[in-house]
């Protein structure tokens, strides 16, 4: 567990620090823009572009169909923001594609928000009262089980999308030979985010896991 704490801390720090480093390099297009002509070029036009708070929070949300791109993406013009623009486009062509992970990601999202909400208290609890109801911790290893499914659903969706992501911005020539190389990095540092989330997902379950085995 300490382990991967470290290394996430690690990861998102040099995931600040490229997306920082690579915002100083320009290009003629913002982010939204990006994201516009990378949605015609793959003929979808039903799709809004927002923009939304915070620092790397953007997302598409498939059930509105949105693309929400964060403040410093959306109307920024570097090859950070175009990345990260693509990125999110990825998602929206995923969708427009029926992309099998993609779909199971989101049919799986109403019974993981339930699970979020719930699994630290019958995590606790089943700890509290292993003596008297051992069961109930089996319970919240269920829950937690879950929400450790979606973490490793969402690495192939994450890296799919960065994939096809790269593959525009080259083809349509907005990343140059000198640039290209960055959105890579930029996107490869991301996706180690998803990585570090479902390894530590992992740990945890096992770590719960052993402590009800080890009741026995």
């Amino acid at each position: 567990m300490i382990v991967v704490m470290v290394l996430s801390l690690i990861v998102q720090q040099t995931l600040t620090n490229r997306f920082k480093k690579y915002s100083q390099v320009g290009i003629n297009m913002s982010g939204a823009e990006v994201s516009a002509r990378m949605m015609a070029d793959n003929g979808i036009n039903d799709v809004k572009i927002g923009s939304v708070n915070g620092q790397l929070t953007d997302h598409y949300d498939p059930s509105k169909k949105t693309i929400n791109l964060s403040d410093s993406v959306y109307a920024q013009r570097n090859i950070a923001a175009a990345a990260v623009a693509a990125h999110e486009t990825g998602h929206c062509i995923q969708h427009a594609k029926g992309y099998g992970p993609l779909k199971l990601r989101s049919a799986m999202v109403p019974v993981v928000s339930f699970a979020n909400n719930t699994v630290q208290w019958v995590l606790l609890a089943g700890v509290i009262f292993i003596n008297i109801f051992p069961g109930l911790l089996w319970i919240g290893i269920a829950l937690f089980a879950l929400t450790t499914v979606f973490s490793l659903v969402t690495l192939p969706v994450e890296i799919d999308a960065s994939r096809r992501a790269i593959a525009w911005l080259e083809s349509s020539g907005i990343a140059t030979y000198e640039t290209l190389p960055m959105a890579k990095d930029a996107l490869k540092w991301a996706a180690y985010t998803y990585v570090i989330a479902a390894l530590g997902s992992l740990a945890t379950l096992f770590y719960y896991i052993g402590i009800a085995s080890n009741r026995r």
